[in-house]
């Protein structure tokens, strides 16, 4: 593990003469290219990688949400007055905790199933797919709830991963019919101004208007959302941030190490690979979250997928 020293100040290092463009404050999820975009990326990081079979595995998955995307889009995102009523509250208009779904999602769950690549399904995903198959609508809807409020039993890991993935499409989805000028960041800035979930990554761009700006992915709707570098996402600390990441690595993926409440999130920076993903980058990245964790930092948020195992489960 070696340590970059502390990050650079300040949310946007780019120029600061007149004209100059601030960064667009939230960006809105595009479904058509989301999903491929960390299928492909996910299959060229598996090349080589310990875990090569698990990161295929989610390839497939993602290569599934893209198929259910391109098929159904749902009709979830709420309407203009409750949009309205949300913002001026200071609430996500999609919050993934009281959101009524749309039942319509149950579908999308059923199509991601049956796109799923059997070829490359070990035993264990064949029964998780199997199990959820015999449920109910009303159980389904009850393990969706318990994964979103964190209280799955370890029992349901296996299906959850499917479920993640289902919820991931539906509200992208209808992230992506939102207009991003009519929303708000929220007073809490590390939750996503749509859903109000966590984020699975930051993003470092090195292109367009505003380059060196940090955008934080959402974990369940895809949304990116701009947020000041420099200052730890959890605690808002700003005195003890660390850059810390793997010997010998490319760089592209970092850890922000806060000493003051003992977290971490990832830092990815797209100068050093174009191709970068905030999602299958994050997964990739397994070892530097093993690694930070024995150092003693908690994990700002789990990444969805990684909630049903560390990857040997889902391959063995």
């Amino acid at each position: 593990m070696k340590q970059a020293g502390t990050p650079p100040t300040g949310k946007w290092t780019g120029p600061s003469h007149a004209g100059v463009k601030a960064p667009d404050p939230i960006l809105l999820p595009d479904p058509a290219r989301r999903f491929m975009a960390t299928a492909q990326r996910l299959e060229q990081l598996a090349d080589g990688h310990p875990l090569d079979a698990w990161l295929r595995f989610l390839a497939a998955v993602a290569r599934a949400q893209h198929a259910v995307a391109a098929i159904r889009a749902p009709s979830a995102a709420p309407g203009a007055q409750a949009v309205a009523q949300a913002v001026e509250a200071r609430l996500p208009p999609l919050a993934a905790d009281g959101h009524q779904r749309d039942k319509g999602w149950h579908e999308g769950l059923g199509l991601l199933l049956a796109r799923m690549d059997r070829g490359v399904l070990p035993d264990a995903a064949m029964d998780a797919i199997k199990q959820l198959q015999a449920m109910d609508a009303v159980a389904v809807d009850k393990l969706a709830d318990r994964f979103l409020r964190g209280g799955l039993a370890a029992s349901e890991i296996g299906m959850a991963v499917y479920v993640a993935a289902a919820l991931q499409v539906y509200f992208t989805c209808a992230a992506a019919q939102l207009q991003a000028a009519e929303l708000r960041l929220l007073d809490e800035r590390a939750l996503c101004p749509c859903c109000g979930s966590p984020s699975v990554s930051g993003l470092i761009t090195a292109s367009g208007v505003t380059p060196g700006t940090r955008y934080l992915y959402c974990s369940l709707c895809s949304t990116a959302w701009n947020h000041v570098r420099a200052v730890c996402i959890t605690c808002g600390g700003t005195r003890e941030l660390l850059l810390q990441s793997i010997d010998g690595d490319d760089g592209v993926v970092k850890a922000e190490t806060c000493c003051e409440c003992h977290t971490y999130a990832k830092l990815l920076y797209q100068l050093k690979d174009t191709q970068v993903d905030p999602y299958a980058d994050d997964l990739a990245s397994l070892g530097l979250d093993m690694l930070v964790s024995e150092e003693g930092y908690a994990r700002h948020a789990p990444n969805p997928l990684l909630l049903v195992g560390d990857g040997e489960a889902m391959v063995d």
